[in-house]
C-alpha cells in the first residue's frame, strides 16, 4: 500500500495572525469543512469530499510553491492491541517542527499546540471511522505489513513572490492510511555522487527543498537497479550521512551500533533517537560519530535504515564505486530484527511502553 492520496475527511488548518500580540491568539484555527457538518454526512457524501482533498485552498503563488520554502513532519498513529489508537512521540515531532520553523526565520507553531492539534485530529477522524482497527494477524510478521495512520503536518507560506521569509504562514495536518514503505526483502543501496546537505545549510531542518536532491538520488538508484541511495559528506566525500529519506545504522562486527552524528547536515530523526535509546536499553553499545564508507564496508555485520515511513528496514548490501558489499549473507540480521520487532510491538501496544512514548488519542 505505502503512501496514498486518499486523505481523511478532517483536515487541521491554522493561520498565523501577525497583528496579534498574544501568542495564544496568534494562531487562528479553522476547519476547512466544519466538523459538525462532517458528522451529519453519510459515507457517500464524505467520499465526494475525499476525492477533492488535493485542493486545500492554499495560495498557488507563495514562497513555498515558488522556492521550496517550507517544512513538514512525518508522524504515525498506531492502532493499539488493547483498543484505541496512539500517536508515537508527537512531542518530539512538535519540537522538531518548532526548530524547523525557527531555522526558516518565520513564526513558530508552539509544540504544545502541535501535540494537542495532532491528538484532536486523530480523535475526529477516528470518530468518523477513518482509522484502521488493530488486527492480531499483524503480529505474525512482527507488524512488518501492519497498517497505520501516516500524518503529514506541514507549513505553507502566505501568498507571495520574491525571495523572502514568511510572515503569516499556515500549518496544516492531513493523513492517510499506510502500510510498509520499503520491501522487507532485497533492500540494496548504492552511494550517490549527489550532495544532500552542506555545513551551515538546511540539512538539520525537515525542509521541503531538501527532498528534491533526495528524490533525484533515489530515482537514479532505482534506475540502476537499487532500492536506496546513500549520501556521503560534502567536504571529504568519504563520511556517510543518510539514506535518501532515512537515517542509517551500522552494527559493527565488534557489536557496536554506529550511526552518523547529527552536526547540522543530518536530520534528527525521531525513529533514529528511539532506536538509539532502545538499543542502549538492551545493553548494546551505541556510538554517534563520523563513520567513513570504507570503515562501514569493511567492518559492518548488519546495516539498516530508519525513519517514520521506513520504520527499521534492513539493508542487504551497499555498492560503492561499483563494488558491492553484502551484509549478513544478504539476510536481515539478528539485532536488526530484534530492534524492529521491539519498536513495532511498542508502537502497536504489544510491547510495554516503558518510556511513555505513545500518546493515546482514542
Amino acid at each position: 500500500m505505502a503512501f496514498a492520496l486518499e486523505m481523511y475527511p478532517v483536515i487541521y488548518m491554522a493561520h498565523y495572525n501577525a497583528a496579534s500580540k498574544s501568542w495564544e491568539e496568534q494562531w487562528i484555527t479553522q476547519d476547512e469543512i466544519p466538523y459538525d457538518e462532517l458528522q451529519k454526512m453519510n459515507q457517500s457524501e464524505r467520499e465526494k469530499i475525499l476525492k477533492a482533498r488535493n485542493d486545500l485552498s492554499l495560495p498557488a503563488v507563495s514562497y513555498t510553491s515558488q522556492y521550496g520554502y517550507g517544512c513538514f513532519e512525518g508522524m504515525k498513529a498506531f492502532p493499539q492491541k488493547n483498543g484505541g489508537i496512539a500517536i508515537f512521540r508527537p512531542d518530539k515531532n512538535g519540537a522538531r517542527f518548532e526548530n524547523s520553523l525557527k531555522g526558516l526565520k518565520c513564526p513558530v507553531f508552539p509544540k504544545e499546540m502541535y501535540v494537542n492539534a495532532s491528538l484532536e485530529f486523530i480523535r475526529r477522524n477516528a470518530a468518523l471511522g477513518y482509522v484502521p482497527a488493530y488486527d492480531a494477524e499483524w503480529e505474525k510478521d512482527s507488524f512488518a505489513n501492519a497498517k497505520a495512520v501516516y500524518m503529514r503536518p506541514f507549513m505553507n507560506s502566505e501568498g507571495a513572490i520574491g525571495v523572502a521569509c514568511a510572515k503569516e504562514p499556515s500549518v496544516i495536518i492531513c493523513a492517510t492510511t499506510v502500510s510498509a514503505y520499503f520491501s522487507m526483502k532485497g533492500t540494496r543501496a548504492v552511494t550517490t555522487n549527489r550532495i544532500r546537505a552542506t555545513p551551515n545549510g538546511t540539512g538539520y531542518i525537515k525542509c521541503a527543498s531538501n527532498y528534491v536532491i533526495s528524490a533525484l538520488a533515489k530515482k537514479e538508484a532505482e534506475e540502476a537497479g537499487f532500492t536506496e541511495a546513500v549520501f556521503l559528506d560534502s567536504e571529504h566525500r568519504s563520511y556517510i550521512q543518510e539514506g535518501s529519506s532515512c537515517n542509517i545504522f551500522f552494527l559493527l562486527k565488534n557489536g557496536t551500533l554506529v550511526t552518523p552524528d547529527l552536526q547540522d547536515t543530518v536530520l534528527p530523526g525521531i525513529t533514529r533517537a528511539s532506536i538509539i535509546e532502545t538499543a542502549r536499553d538492551k545493553g548494546i553499545k551505541v556510538e554517534e560519530r563520523l563513520i567513513s564508507i570504507d570503515e562501514a564496508l569493511e567492518y559492518t555485520a548488519e546495516c539498516f535504515v530508519t525513519g517514520t515511513a521506513a520504520g527499521i528496514t534492513p539493508v542487504e548490501s551497499i555498492t560503492h564505486k561499483e563494488k558491492e558489499t553484502v551484509f549478513n549473507g544478504g539476510k536481515p540480521g539478528k539485532v536488526s530484527s530484534e530492534l524492529q520487532a521491539h519498536l513495532k510491538g511498542l508502537q502497536y501496544g504489544a510491547v510495554e511502553d516503558v518510556h511513555g512514548w505513545n500518546r493515546k488519542a482514542v
